[in-house]
């Protein structure tokens, strides 16, 4: 199947709401962070939520708005002295489709909206899918 053919498309869950108001203010990765915030789901979705309980961890992936999408190769990590790789080879945000993916301690569950502990990623980004961690 040609790529020009396919044609994915996502649903947005909802939101990140935090405190993390620029790409600079957040941290490199979810296993650097204590950041606290809130994942505001789309009440559509109340019923995927069910199973998921405070202290749990969950993986959450979210789309990466204000990322670059024509950015292949970076220097990991943001550090100029290590040489410049490919993207795939990263956890950059920076690439063609700009998914991030999180893990993140569950503290609290009110309805649809989820307090979370260790975000990495800017208010008002999109969550596009939430998973257990095995």
């Amino acid at each position: 199947m040609a790529a020009e053919t396919m044609q994915p498309s996502l649903k947005i869950l909802g939101f990140v709401n935090n405190d993390i108001r620029s790409l600079s203010e957040a941290p490199k990765g979810y296993d650097e962070s204590d950041r606290i915030g809130y994942l505001e789901i789309f009440t559509e979705y109340l019923e995927g939520l069910k199973g998921i309980e405070a202290g749990q961890t969950i993986m959450v992936l979210f789309w990466l708005h204000e990322s670059s999408r024509d950015i292949l190769k970076v220097h990991p990590r943001g550090k100029r002295e290590i040489p410049k790789r490919g993207v795939f080879s990263t956890r950059s945000p920076v690439r063609p489709n700009p998914i991030g993916v999180s893990e993140l301690e569950v503290l609290e569950i009110d309805g649809t909206r989820l307090k979370v502990k260790g975000l990495d990623v800017v208010d008002t980004t999109p969550i596009i899918d939430i998973k257990m961690k095995i």
